[in-house]
Protein backbone atom coordinates (compact mmCIF):
# COMPACT_ATOMS: atom_id res chain seq x y z
CA UNK A 1 0.00 0.00 0.00
CA UNK A 2 1.24 3.73 -0.62
CA UNK A 3 2.58 5.06 2.62
CA UNK A 4 1.38 8.43 3.72
CA UNK A 5 4.06 11.05 3.32
CA UNK A 6 5.60 12.28 6.83
CA UNK A 7 4.79 15.96 6.09
CA UNK A 8 1.59 14.84 5.41
CA UNK A 9 0.77 14.83 9.63
CA UNK A 10 2.89 18.11 10.16
CA UNK A 11 0.27 21.19 10.39
CA UNK A 12 1.10 23.91 8.25
CA UNK A 13 2.30 26.21 10.66
CA UNK A 14 5.16 23.71 12.29
CA UNK A 15 6.10 22.98 8.76
CA UNK A 16 6.80 26.73 7.63
CA UNK A 17 8.69 27.11 10.18
CA UNK A 18 10.65 23.66 9.42
CA UNK A 19 11.61 25.56 6.05
CA UNK A 20 12.43 28.84 7.46
CA UNK A 21 14.26 27.32 9.81
CA UNK A 22 16.10 24.95 7.04
CA UNK A 23 17.07 28.12 4.89
CA UNK A 24 18.61 29.79 8.22
CA UNK A 25 21.02 27.40 8.80
CA UNK A 26 21.75 27.17 4.84
CA UNK A 27 19.54 24.21 4.61
CA UNK A 28 17.32 24.82 1.33
CA UNK A 29 14.26 22.82 1.05
CA UNK A 30 15.29 19.34 -0.92
CA UNK A 31 19.02 19.15 0.17
CA UNK A 32 19.92 16.57 1.62
CA UNK A 33 20.07 16.08 5.69
CA UNK A 34 22.88 17.39 6.84
CA UNK A 35 24.09 18.97 3.85
CA UNK A 36 24.73 22.52 4.55
CA UNK A 37 24.83 24.69 1.40
CA UNK A 38 27.60 28.31 1.33
CA UNK A 39 25.60 31.45 0.59
CA UNK A 40 27.45 33.66 -2.03
CA UNK A 41 30.23 35.50 0.20
CA UNK A 42 29.74 39.39 0.35
CA UNK A 43 32.61 41.78 0.25
CA UNK A 44 35.33 40.46 -2.07
CA UNK A 45 36.04 40.70 -6.12
CA UNK A 46 35.55 37.76 -8.52
CA UNK A 47 37.16 35.94 -11.45
CA UNK A 48 35.22 34.78 -14.40
CA UNK A 49 37.43 31.64 -15.64
CA UNK A 50 35.85 30.03 -17.99
CA UNK A 51 38.13 29.74 -20.77
CA UNK A 52 41.18 28.81 -18.93
CA UNK A 53 42.38 29.17 -15.19
CA UNK A 54 44.83 31.46 -13.62
CA UNK A 55 45.98 32.27 -10.11
CA UNK A 56 44.10 35.07 -8.98
CA UNK A 57 45.21 38.35 -6.98
CA UNK A 58 44.74 39.39 -3.42
CA UNK A 59 41.12 40.47 -2.50
CA UNK A 60 39.61 37.59 -5.14
CA UNK A 61 37.60 35.50 -2.79
CA UNK A 62 35.14 34.33 -5.69
CA UNK A 63 36.21 32.28 -8.67
CA UNK A 64 34.16 30.89 -11.74
CA UNK A 65 35.55 27.85 -13.40
CA UNK A 66 33.97 25.16 -16.29
CA UNK A 67 32.98 22.45 -14.62
CA UNK A 68 36.36 20.37 -16.28
CA UNK A 69 38.87 22.47 -14.05
CA UNK A 70 39.41 22.06 -10.89
CA UNK A 71 37.73 24.56 -8.00
CA UNK A 72 40.86 27.41 -6.17
CA UNK A 73 41.72 26.09 -2.57
CA UNK A 74 40.84 28.87 -0.22
CA UNK A 75 38.60 30.73 -2.57
CA UNK A 76 34.53 30.37 -3.04
CA UNK A 77 34.42 28.14 -6.47
CA UNK A 78 31.78 28.66 -8.61
CA UNK A 79 31.13 25.62 -11.15
CA UNK A 80 30.07 26.75 -14.62
CA UNK A 81 27.31 24.07 -16.39
CA UNK A 82 25.68 24.95 -19.54
CA UNK A 83 22.57 23.39 -18.50
CA UNK A 84 20.01 24.51 -21.62
CA UNK A 85 22.32 23.40 -24.53
CA UNK A 86 25.17 21.61 -25.55
CA UNK A 87 29.09 22.84 -25.52
CA UNK A 88 30.64 22.58 -28.95
CA UNK A 89 32.92 20.05 -28.00
CA UNK A 90 30.31 17.68 -26.76
CA UNK A 91 28.55 16.70 -30.16
CA UNK A 92 29.89 13.57 -29.80
CA UNK A 93 28.28 12.95 -26.63
CA UNK A 94 24.61 14.55 -28.04
CA UNK A 95 25.08 13.15 -31.16
CA UNK A 96 24.00 9.96 -29.32
CA UNK A 97 21.10 11.66 -27.70
CA UNK A 98 19.69 13.58 -30.66
CA UNK A 99 16.61 13.00 -29.64
CA UNK A 100 16.76 15.51 -26.77
CA UNK A 101 18.25 18.04 -28.77
CA UNK A 102 15.74 20.07 -30.71
CA UNK A 103 14.93 20.04 -34.12
CA UNK A 104 14.03 22.37 -36.94
CA UNK A 105 13.18 20.69 -40.17
CA UNK A 106 14.75 17.80 -39.11
CA UNK A 107 18.12 19.53 -38.11
CA UNK A 108 19.56 21.20 -34.32
CA UNK A 109 18.21 24.05 -33.66
CA UNK A 110 21.68 25.97 -32.93
CA UNK A 111 22.75 28.99 -31.54
CA UNK A 112 24.95 30.65 -33.79
CA UNK A 113 26.30 33.33 -32.04
CA UNK A 114 27.99 30.06 -30.17
CA UNK A 115 27.45 27.28 -32.08
CA UNK A 116 25.71 25.75 -29.56
CA UNK A 117 22.84 23.22 -29.90
CA UNK A 118 19.50 23.96 -28.23
CA UNK A 119 18.50 21.25 -25.51
CA UNK A 120 14.32 20.14 -26.36
CA UNK A 121 13.76 20.41 -22.81
CA UNK A 122 9.91 20.82 -24.69
CA UNK A 123 8.14 18.11 -22.60
CA UNK A 124 8.04 16.95 -19.15
CA UNK A 125 9.84 13.48 -20.20
CA UNK A 126 12.41 14.89 -21.81
CA UNK A 127 13.10 17.52 -18.77
CA UNK A 128 13.51 14.34 -16.30
CA UNK A 129 16.33 12.69 -18.46
CA UNK A 130 17.91 15.95 -19.33
CA UNK A 131 17.73 16.65 -15.65
CA UNK A 132 19.26 13.51 -14.90
CA UNK A 133 22.38 14.08 -17.13
CA UNK A 134 23.10 17.45 -16.13
CA UNK A 135 22.41 16.58 -12.36
CA UNK A 136 25.39 14.12 -13.17
CA UNK A 137 27.54 16.90 -14.27
CA UNK A 138 26.84 18.88 -10.95
CA UNK A 139 27.13 16.20 -8.67
CA UNK A 140 30.89 16.06 -10.22
CA UNK A 141 30.95 19.72 -9.22
CA UNK A 142 30.09 18.87 -5.79
CA UNK A 143 32.58 15.94 -5.46
CA UNK A 144 35.49 18.13 -7.00
CA UNK A 145 35.17 20.70 -4.28
CA UNK A 146 32.57 23.45 -5.92
CA UNK A 147 30.69 25.61 -3.53
CA UNK A 148 27.82 26.89 -6.39
CA UNK A 149 27.24 26.16 -10.25
CA UNK A 150 25.63 27.80 -12.26
CA UNK A 151 23.76 26.82 -15.82
CA UNK A 152 24.15 28.69 -18.53
CA UNK A 153 21.32 29.74 -21.13
CA UNK A 154 18.57 30.00 -19.43
CA UNK A 155 17.31 32.55 -22.24
CA UNK A 156 17.81 29.61 -24.85
CA UNK A 157 13.79 29.35 -25.52
CA UNK A 158 14.16 32.71 -26.91
CA UNK A 159 15.95 31.65 -29.51
CA UNK A 160 14.19 28.24 -30.20
CA UNK A 161 11.94 29.72 -33.42
CA UNK A 162 8.89 29.56 -30.78
CA UNK A 163 9.55 25.39 -30.50
CA UNK A 164 10.20 25.95 -26.64
CA UNK A 165 8.61 28.71 -24.21
CA UNK A 166 9.20 30.48 -20.73
CA UNK A 167 7.05 28.27 -18.69
CA UNK A 168 9.53 25.00 -20.32
CA UNK A 169 12.81 26.83 -19.49
CA UNK A 170 11.34 27.47 -15.96
CA UNK A 171 10.15 23.89 -15.57
CA UNK A 172 13.42 22.60 -16.44
CA UNK A 173 15.46 25.51 -14.26
CA UNK A 174 13.30 24.03 -11.09
CA UNK A 175 14.53 20.32 -11.41
CA UNK A 176 18.36 21.80 -12.24
CA UNK A 177 17.90 23.77 -9.16
CA UNK A 178 16.66 21.06 -6.80
CA UNK A 179 19.17 18.30 -8.19
CA UNK A 180 21.87 21.11 -6.97
CA UNK A 181 20.62 21.62 -3.22
CA UNK A 182 20.28 18.02 -2.73
CA UNK A 183 24.08 18.33 -4.11
CA UNK A 184 25.08 20.95 -1.62
CA UNK A 185 25.55 23.48 -3.89
CA UNK A 186 24.23 26.91 -4.08
CA UNK A 187 23.08 27.79 -7.61
CA UNK A 188 23.16 31.04 -9.69
CA UNK A 189 20.73 32.49 -12.75
CA UNK A 190 22.31 33.13 -15.85
CA UNK A 191 20.37 34.91 -18.34
CA UNK A 192 16.93 36.16 -18.29
CA UNK A 193 16.79 39.21 -16.08
CA UNK A 194 13.50 39.89 -16.00
CA UNK A 195 12.27 36.68 -14.26
CA UNK A 196 13.25 36.32 -10.62
CA UNK A 197 14.53 33.17 -10.33
CA UNK A 198 14.00 33.46 -6.72
CA UNK A 199 10.99 31.60 -7.63
CA UNK A 200 12.73 28.62 -8.38
CA UNK A 201 15.10 28.36 -5.88
CA UNK A 202 18.10 30.14 -7.55
CA UNK A 203 20.28 31.82 -5.01
CA UNK A 204 22.16 34.51 -6.47
CA UNK A 205 22.96 35.48 -10.38
CA UNK A 206 25.85 35.91 -12.96
CA UNK A 207 25.09 38.56 -15.16
CA UNK A 208 26.64 38.81 -18.43
CA UNK A 209 27.10 42.37 -19.64
CA UNK A 210 24.27 43.89 -17.72
CA UNK A 211 25.62 47.31 -17.97
CA UNK A 212 25.52 47.12 -21.78
CA UNK A 213 21.89 46.27 -21.96
CA UNK A 214 20.90 48.28 -19.01
CA UNK A 215 20.10 45.11 -16.86
CA UNK A 216 21.99 45.36 -13.76
CA UNK A 217 18.82 47.46 -11.96
CA UNK A 218 16.58 43.81 -12.55
CA UNK A 219 19.22 41.92 -11.01
CA UNK A 220 19.51 43.60 -8.30
CA UNK A 221 15.90 43.60 -7.59
CA UNK A 222 15.74 39.91 -7.65
CA UNK A 223 18.89 39.49 -5.66
CA UNK A 224 20.15 42.52 -3.88
CA UNK A 225 23.75 42.23 -3.76
CA UNK A 226 24.03 38.88 -4.66
CA UNK A 227 25.11 39.27 -7.98
CA UNK A 228 28.26 38.98 -10.24
CA UNK A 229 28.51 41.12 -13.32
CA UNK A 230 31.08 40.52 -16.41
CA UNK A 231 31.44 42.78 -18.76
CA UNK A 232 33.34 42.97 -21.89
CA UNK A 233 34.16 46.44 -22.86
CA UNK A 234 35.96 49.17 -20.98
CA UNK A 235 33.30 51.54 -20.89
CA UNK A 236 30.47 49.21 -19.59
CA UNK A 237 33.04 48.31 -16.40
CA UNK A 238 33.17 51.93 -15.91
CA UNK A 239 29.65 52.86 -16.21
CA UNK A 240 28.60 50.00 -13.41
CA UNK A 241 31.45 51.33 -11.43
CA UNK A 242 30.09 54.41 -11.13
CA UNK A 243 26.16 52.79 -10.65
CA UNK A 244 27.16 49.95 -8.44
CA UNK A 245 30.39 49.37 -7.96
CA UNK A 246 29.72 49.56 -4.15
CA UNK A 247 27.30 47.18 -3.96
CA UNK A 248 27.84 44.78 -6.62
CA UNK A 249 30.77 42.53 -7.79
CA UNK A 250 32.23 43.43 -11.49
CA UNK A 251 34.91 42.23 -13.53
CA UNK A 252 36.06 43.11 -17.02
CA UNK A 253 36.82 40.39 -18.95
CA UNK A 254 37.72 39.34 -22.80
CA UNK A 255 35.50 37.75 -24.77
CA UNK A 256 37.78 34.59 -24.74
CA UNK A 257 38.15 34.55 -21.10
CA UNK A 258 41.39 34.01 -22.04
CA UNK A 259 44.10 32.87 -18.90
CA UNK A 260 46.21 35.61 -20.08
CA UNK A 261 43.52 37.88 -20.63
CA UNK A 262 41.91 41.39 -19.98
CA UNK A 263 40.84 41.55 -16.07
CA UNK A 264 40.37 44.42 -14.48
CA UNK A 265 37.52 45.71 -11.67
CA UNK A 266 36.10 48.51 -9.84
CA UNK A 267 38.92 50.49 -8.15
CA UNK A 268 36.67 50.78 -5.21
CA UNK A 269 35.79 47.06 -5.31
CA UNK A 270 37.35 44.41 -2.80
Amino acid sequence: MRLRSPLAAVPLIALAALLGAMLVAGLQPGARAGTVIRPLPAGTRFDYQLGGVRSVPAGVGIVVRDRTAQPLAGHYNVCYVNGFQTQVDQRRFWRKRMGLVLQRHAHPVTDTAWGEWLLDIGTAAKRTRLARIVGRWTDGCARHGFDAVEFDNLDSFTRSHGLLTRADATRFARLLVRGAHRAGLAVGQKNLADFDGRTVGYDFAIAEECGRYHECGDYRAHYGGAVLAVEYRARDLAADCRRYGTSLDVVLRDRDLAPDGVRRWCPTAG
